[in-house]
């Protein structure tokens, strides 16, 4: 008896063209891409050094010959269907690497000017009676602080009441124009800010005046806005399933928000406060006509004029006096300060978010 036998073909799929491009094309070594983008960076880099090329020139020249050469080396490898993804691949890429561009360059020019006043004098004095080199910004920082807190103090609860009203009352009239003023409010130019406290505090105190709290005041009328969207969106997450059940045990709103609604959201809350903070510590416009500049240090926000320092360093490069190069680094030390604090603010926001989110199985 005998054994009927099969032969194994190959598959013919495997060689059935899809798109005019067989499946068992060639393809790319592994690393093509990474040593593709490498040799480009290099050679940007050389012709930045040695020819003194601009940087957005060599960037943008670097993004475009970066696609070419993997987008024709892939059509003679892969094919057009293959290369095509490649393509867009690296288009999407090259975009965002030039959306960098800009921040890595700011990074990198205030890091580089601002590093040489580093020092213990330099956070540690203020400009009370200092004439050319030496000096520092002690008192800057501490009303950045003071002002900043202020202003904290005066939105948060005015921005979560507000969202807490627009979300779980406010279902008419009322409620629509309060969104509309908070859209609008989100809008405002910084300068209009501070004219509007300005007058204000005209009005109460007369012309001419200049405090740290009327500059507070400028600030809260900019983070308003922003706790009250965050906080918004943040009421909103909460599943309505946890409103019901408190109401089934009979548990007021009142106490179903504070209890149980609010501390579900604390999380995103915090975060869009603290998100809040980073986006009005570095105004300068508003607080110069509100806070104006002082070179002493002033403790109280009452009384008298208080310097941030975003206005410390706008003053030290637009009038540097008789000793440019030292009011330049000290204007450069600042903004590396203040983009030090901005970083270290938006670090505790991720930090705030991933410690107080909800635990879920």
């Amino acid at each position: 008896m005998s054994t009927p036998t099969t032969t194994q073909n190959q598959d013919p799929d495997l060689d059935r063209p899809l798109g005019g491009v067989p499946l068992t094309a060639g393809q790319l070594p592994r690393g093509a891409a990474p040593g593709t983008l490498a040799a480009v960076a290099v050679a940007g880099v050389l012709l930045w050094l040695i020819a003194g090329w601009n940087i957005a020139a060599v960037a943008v020249l670097g993004a475009i010959a970066y696609t070419v050469i993997i987008y024709a080396w892939s059509r003679t490898v892969e094919g057009p269907r293959k290369a095509t993804d490649r393509f867009v691949t690296a288009v999407v890429t090259g975009a965002f690497l030039l959306a960098l561009l800009p921040l890595i360059s700011v990074i990198v020019t205030v890091v580089t000017n601002g590093l040489a006043r580093f020092d213990a004098e330099f956070f540690t004095y203020s400009m009370s009676g200092v004439e050319g080199e030496g000096g520092g910004i002690y008192h800057a920082i501490m009303g950045t602080l003071i002002i900043t807190g202020l202003a904290t103090l005066i939105s948060v609860p005015i921005g979560m009441f507000t969202a807490i009203y627009l979300v779980e009352y406010g279902r008419g009239k009322l409620a629509k124009a309060i969104t509309f003023f908070v859209d609008v409010m989100t809008g405002i130019p910084s300068i209009v800010a501070g004219l509007f406290a300005y007058a204000l505090f005209v009005v109460i105190f007369g012309p001419g005046v200049r405090m740290g709290f009327a500059g507070a005041v400028a600030l809260s009328v900019l983070m308003i806005p922003t706790v009250v969207r965050s906080t918004e969106e943040m009421l909103k997450l909460v599943p309505n399933e946890l409103r019901e059940a408190s109401y089934a045990l009979a548990v007021p709103k009142w106490r179903t928000i504070s209890k149980v609604v609010l501390p579900t959201a604390l999380a995103g809350i915090a975060t869009g406060v603290t998100l809040a903070i980073a986006r009005v510590i570095g105004e300068t416009a508003p607080l110069l006509v509100t806070a104006g500049l002082a070179d002493a240090m002033n403790m109280n926000p009452f009384d008298g004029r208080m310097t941030t320092l975003s206005v410390f360093s706008y003053y030290e490069y637009q009038s540097p006096g008789l000793f440019a190069e030292a009011a330049f680094d000290r204007a450069w030390g600042a903004a590396l300060v203040l983009i030090i604090i901005v970083m270290l603010l938006n670090l505790v926001a991720r930090l705030i978010s991933k410690l107080f989110a909800p635990k879920t199985r």
